[in-house]
């Protein structure tokens, strides 16, 4: 940039402060022939060679792996139209699906356990791998060109790429059909958009400086439409924006604020509000194509459900009237409220005293004790006894008894702790026999019926389409159960039922499965015959997103139960617990998600050297010594300080997550790291340490000031680039038994590649 420029500008002299430094990549001097050459070529071997190793043994297992029975089933959902749930963004399942689809597939085929053969079936997963190992090849020509845009050397660029190339988790997780290949491609790609931003900081406002601003948001949203921790890469971009902005504002700069509010405006428009569109179109297309009623129906409401092509609520669901005989099934769990004769232990293990009344639990079957008969409180008839269809319907807030009909008694609660829960209220039946004797225990047998969305007096009990939670009238508690709630051997493990104190929970909703009309109703024979299917109803498209939204965001944080095979963030950079995949004991070959530790142990190293180098230099600098040039300083700090910043923003948010985590969530921060190595062994190639005998310290000076001719500079950079390159290829090697699952290994070379001790490997001795 020209003097005259930069003081139009406001920039002083220097590189100015920011979140990363590039070199002009629009240079006016012309590039050599053999350099536009390199520009391409270099990058155009990585992808093939990357493709290579992700495609060899391609169809191998011919089986599903791990998560394909997931993610495989999505697939097939899509190509056949039927909605399901789950609890990451669709962008990359639709991805997925784009594959399937220009294979062939025709849905048919749905993944349903691990281990499902695909020999004798119609589904192209070799093709759908195939299309996740271009995704997860188009990685590492990336990482080449981010190392490249941030000044590195070509070897060393070549060098990142091969250590993600040749990393065993990455190949493992880029030729199966899972969804971790398009999130790490578009965060890469958000990370190389924002760089080439940077580099037009002196051309605000250009062109140029427009479009990668767009690309940077574009590619940002890409990431989160693919999964949520997506947001991580907000973190990134988002702190070295904010930097940015906070520099751009140093009045030494003499920028004028209304020049900075363009800025500001700038990367809002296309940082913020354009990947929120983005985000919100990867839905469109989501809902546009799932019409169809399929497996997710039961996560959503009521309203949404009944958008959907063949849902039971449209076809199947009928009005309830008093007397009808249902069966309540839960939301949370499908499991059935259920009674039978047995009682509850008088006394409990922990000592505590029950009130022996009859067991009322949560039973996962049909069965004839799931039955319960609506009760109502008031006269349902005329004066003259004329039956009257509208006393008899069940409106939302009315007071209502429940009586099972195979012991004759009436659901109730009352003020006696539960088994499991001693803090919520037991519930149990009170025979019928003593309601009418017994006032009290009649008040304790009444319940409140709330339809969710209902409006008191107008909204009517429906089957299938009415969610509803059942308030007890004296204490203000809803039937309630829960997930891992087993009783013990007495009340045969079936899960427990209680009084929730909490009555607005929103897992303590319920809907009405069957129904068995009341028989002395002059409506019956009409009742008893299939409904008429209602007509599609409609719902407007935020509606519909922000409701998926919420359920996406509570059912991801539900995600605690425990696993064999997952892990804590502290664990993952040093590999002490990997994943086993698939596993075939006749032949004793398994895949083991795990990574290659000459990278992951190398990244992690060279992330603590930045770390403690930078930190020792600030110290010393509160005490005037200054070991490293300030220009080499802010270099590092830009480049290298940036891939730090984009470790720690995708690593350390896991530490306060509570939910079920796994090994492959480390591999977006994992490529961070080495994108820090490949900085730390430039700048350690490119400066040297000197102890002068009459100073007061070592200082880092550039090896050009040293003396240190060009080919001894090189030789070492060259000789410390094929070291890493060599130790990387040989671990790979070693590991791909793991990797593939190709080949056979007994217990002996099994254990030999156990490299710690609590991999937790099958076959092993």
């Amino acid at each position: 940039m020209e003097p005259s420029l930069r003081r139009r500008q406001g920039v002083p002299p220097g590189p100015p402060p920011a979140a990363v430094h590039v070199p002009e990549s629009d240079a006016k001097r012309a590039v050599p022939s053999a350099a536009r050459a390199r520009s391409w070529l270099v990058p155009l071997v990585l992808f093939v060679l990357a493709l290579a190793v992700r495609v060899y043994q391609l169809a191998s297992p011919a089986e599903v792996v791990f998560d394909e029975v997931h993610f495989g089933k999505f697939a097939a959902f899509y190509v056949t139209g039927r909605y399901f749930f789950d609890v990451h963004p669709p962008l990359a399942k639709l991805i997925v699906a784009l594959g399937a689809w220009l294979a062939g597939f025709d849905g048919s085929f749905e993944f349903e356990t691990i281990g499902d053969k695909y020999a004798g079936t119609t589904v192209p997963f070799r093709e759908m791998r195939a299309f996740i190992a271009v995704i997860g090849a188009l990685q590492i020509p990336l990482v080449y060109e981010i190392m490249r845009e941030t000044g590195a050397r070509l070897s060393t660029g070549v060098l990142c790429a091969l250590l993600v190339m040749l990393d065993n988790a990455h190949v493992a997780q880029t030729r199966l059909i899972l969804l971790d290949a398009p999130l790490i491609l578009f965060m890469l790609l958000s990370l190389y958009c924002y760089i080439k931003f940077f580099q037009q900081r002196y051309r605000d406002f250009s062109a140029r400086w427009w479009a990668w601003l767009a690309a940077t948001g574009l590619c940002l949203a890409l990431t989160v439409s693919c999964k949520l921790i997506g947001v991580f890469a907000f973190m990134t971009v988002g702190g070295a924006v904010v930097w940015d902005l906070w520099n751009l504002l140093d009045i030494r700069r003499g920028l004028p604020m209304r020049r900075f509010a363009k800025h500001f405006c700038a990367r809002a428009l296309f940082l913020i509000l354009m990947p929120l569109f983005v985000y919100l179109f990867w839905f469109w297309v989501h809902f546009a194509i799932l019409t169809r009623s399929g497996s997710g129906d039961s996560f959503m409401s009521a309203e949404f459900q009944q958008t959907l092509v063949g849902n039971e609520m449209l076809e199947q669901s009928i009005e309830l009237h008093a007397f009808d005989a249902i069966t309540l099934k839960h939301r949370g769990t499908n499991a059935y409220l259920h009674s039978h004769p047995e009682r509850y232990p008088h006394k409990y293990d922990d000592g505590r005293i029950s009130s022996d009344g009859q067991q009322v639990t949560g039973y996962p079957y049909e069965d004839e004790n799931n039955f319960w008969r609506i009760v109502p409180v008031g006269p349902v008839n005329d004066d003259d006894g004329f039956f009257n269809v509208t006393r008899r319907r069940i409106y939302h807030k009315q007071h209502i008894r429940l009586l099972h009909e195979s012991t004759n008694s009436y659901l109730l609660s009352h003020d006696v702790a539960a088994p499991l829960m001693p803090t919520n209220e037991e519930i149990t039946t009170l025979p019928a026999d003593q309601l009418e004797a017994d006032e009290e225990a009649a008040r304790n047998a009444l319940w409140e019926l709330h339809i969710l969305n209902g409006v008191e007096g107008e909204t009517t009990w429906s089957s299938r389409r009415s969610w509803i939670r059942l308030i007890h009238v004296p204490t203000r508690v809803a039937v309630w159960t829960y997930p891992g709630s087993e009783l013990p051997e007495w009340g045969f493990r079936q899960q427990e039922v209680n009084g929730n104190k909490n009555a607005l929970d929103k897992t303590a909703t319920w809907v009405v499965d069957e129904v068995r009309p009341d028989p002395r109703s002059p409506m019956y024979s009409v009742r008893s015959r299939p409904p008429p299917p209602r007509p599609l109803q409609t719902l407007p498209f935020l509606d519909k997103f922000a409701e998926l939204q919420a359920s996406m965001l509570e059912q991801n944080n539900r995600l605690t139960q425990t696993h064999p095979y997952s892990s804590r963030p502290i664990m993952w950079p040093f590999l002490l617990q990997g994943v086993s995949y698939w596993s075939t004991d006749n032949e004793r070959r398994q895949i083991f998600f795990i990574g290659n530790p000459a990278t992951w142990w190398g990244g992690i190293v060279a992330i603590s050297v930045f770390a403690m180098l930078f930190l020792t230099d600030l110290l010393l600098r509160r005490r005037g010594i200054f070991q490293i040039p300030h220009a080499v300083r802010e270099r590092s700090l830009r480049t290298t300080g940036f891939f730090a910043y984009a470790w720690a923003c995708h690593y350390l948010p896991f530490f306060l997550m509570g939910r079920q985590l796994f090994l492959h969530h480390y591999l977006p921060a994992h490529i961070c790291a080495v994108l820090v190595l490949g900085g730390m062994l430039d700048f350690f190639t490119s400066y040297s340490v000197d102890f002068p005998l009459n100073a007061g310290g070592p200082s880092l000076t550039p090896d050009r000031m040293r003396g240190r001719t060009a080919r001894e500079h090189s030789t070492i950079h060259i000789v410390l680039v094929a070291l890493a390159a060599a130790g990387t290829a040989a671990v790979f090697v070693y590991l791909a038994p793991l990797t593939y699952g190709h080949v056979s290994l007994d217990p002996a070379g099994v254990n030999a590649r156990k490299i710690l001790s609590a991999w937790q490997l099958h076959y092993a001795k």
